[in-house]
């Protein structure tokens, strides 16, 4: 056996691994009981600590030597170089910080799930506190080893590569931007007839029906994926197990099928995956920068279009039972593109949303610099939101405790949603060139030219490029702002939607 098939052989294991906490980790967010809290968190971290040492046994590190001696071909080459990547990422992160790190993130985003509804935040504050501490242990590990700035090296873990400098740079471009398109927009909305929200309640069995109707719609394969409930809406799950969750509102049902349309996307993705290279890295998703932008270009650049929305109004009215103007498909547009200064993330539209990706992406690198302490954080938040959106919370629940990533110890991913939406745009706009009657298409009801484009283009390739590399073989240019802030005039300041 020579050394790439060892190597493979290896990743193999760390991916089976991977599945398997995979389907614990959607489990616990779902379907786990209160009191099974600790035995899951001892499970989790128990199977962590076994893969940190396959992906760490210094074996590891001499076939990766020895494979440089070898012809490999271009994916095999791609394939060693993410295992190489995955090496310097695990043996970076001392052992010894692999299950107090689980424990913490277990018990700290238990702790949240109820302390959020609660409004809570002093239930969650010292856990989310024993949280940072080791994250930033893990962070400055990792950044001594990989010779990056602490916040980088996190960065790195959700969207390889990537570095706060461009981060920085792009999003310097958008503040400059986008508040003077959020004020034209707002100004445009005044003298246009206004929204009618369609009023509840609509049942969380009715809006689930319509959910699984759409990712059908959508072409999700019930067969191999389920859809449930949670308090934060995520897709995960396992190789050919895709399992998505969304959230119910009974007075307003218009977040709940975005969120499923937008977890649909991020599913689909991983069902194109190249199954010639499952459970190898090179076959594997190629980052969050990516991830989002499969999710945001189904939920935003074509979810939330005339062509999709007309098509979806029919739907949306039967399987809801509505009736009169407030269901009919010109309104139901103006719902799906209305603009304004909210609380909610995910609730956000399109022109306030990267205010509010800015806002966690400022507040956690501060944070990981210990530039300021977990006790901080809700003035600073409060502070930066009315900054940056214009709005200031009345409570923890809409404000610093609307999120689960920080409570699960997930720091660096937060630039990935507007660096994904700034791809969706730009893919979009290319993937309408190449298939000149995709709208056309989708406002029939077909989704089988978008995706079956993005298969070729960017779900099929895997991890064979970069991030940025993969960007610019699918729409021809490097990742710039200006498709971005283009769809945002486009479908916001001119008639076309």
């Amino acid at each position: 056996m020579t050394a790439y098939e060892k190597l493979e052989t290896r990743a193999r294991r760390l991916y089976v691994l991977g599945d398997a906490l995979g389907i614990l980790s959607w489990d616990r967010e779902v379907m786990m009981p209160d009191g099974a809290a600790p035995g899951r968190a001892m499970q989790m971290a128990t199977l962590l600590k076994l893969r940190h040492e396959l992906q760490t046994d210094p074996a590891m590190g001499e076939l990766l030597d020895a494979v440089e001696a070898e012809n490999l071909d271009e994916w095999q080459f791609a394939n060693v170089r993410e295992m190489r990547h995955g090496y310097l990422h695990a043996t970076a992160l001392p052992g010894a910080l692999v299950e107090p790190l689980e424990h913490a993130r277990s018990e700290c985003g238990h702790t949240w799930s109820k302390a959020r509804g609660d409004n809570d935040w002093a239930a969650v504050l010292p856990k989310l506190e024993k949280l940072v501490a080791l994250a930033r242990d893990a962070g400055k590990a990792k950044a001594d080893a990989m010779g990056l700035p602490l916040y980088d090296a996190l960065l790195d873990e959700y969207d390889p590569g990537r570095r706060s400098a461009q981060v920085d740079q792009l999003f310097g471009e958008l503040e400059a931007a986008l508040p003077p398109i959020l004020d034209a927009v707002l100004a445009r909305q005044e003298t246009q007839p206004p929204v009618i929200w369609p009023k509840g309640p609509f049942s969380t069995e009715r809006q689930m029906a319509l959910s699984k109707r759409v990712m059908a719609l959508l072409q999700f394969d019930f067969h191999q994926g389920r859809l449930d409930v949670s308090s934060h809406p995520f897709s995960g799950g396992a190789q050919g197990d895709r399992r998505i969750t969304t959230r119910y509102d009974e007075d307003d049902f218009t977040t709940s099928l975005m969120g499923t349309i937008h977890e649909t996307g991020h599913s689909q993705y991983e069902a194109g995956l190249p199954q010639k290279w499952a459970h190898q890295p090179v076959g594997d998703n190629r980052g969050m920068t990516i991830h989002e932008s499969q999710s945001l270009l189904f939920e935003m650049q074509a979810g939330r279009s005339r062509e999709v929305v007309s098509h979806l109004a029919p739907l949306i009215q039967r399987e809801l039972g509505g009736e009169g103007p407030a269901w009919e498909p010109e309104n139901l547009i103006r719902l799906y593109q209305h603009v304004k200064r909210g609380l909610i993330r995910v609730d956000a539209d399109e022109v306030t949303y990267p205010l509010h990706v800015m806002l966690r992406y400022r507040l956690e690198r501060q944070l990981m610099a210990e530039e300021i302490e977990v006790a901080d954080l809700p003035a600073a938040w409060n502070e930066m939101m009315q900054n940056l959106v214009g709005i200031v919370p009345p409570n923890h629940k809409d404000g610093v405790m609307q999120d689960i990533h920080w409570y699960e110890g997930i720091f660096g991913y937060f630039p990935t949603y507007t660096l994904g939406a700034m791809t969706a745009a730009q893919l979009f706009a290319t993937l309408k060139k190449a298939v000149p009657d995709v709208m056309t298409q989708l406002e029939a009801g077909d989704w089988s030219g978008l995706i079956g484009w993005l298969r070729e283009h960017v779900h099929g390739q895997g991890c064979r490029l970069s991030s940025d590399e993969l960007i610019e073989f699918a729409s021809g240019a490097a990742l710039s702002t200006a498709p971005f802030l283009g769809h945002l005039k486009a479908r916001y300041l001119r008639d076309a939607a």
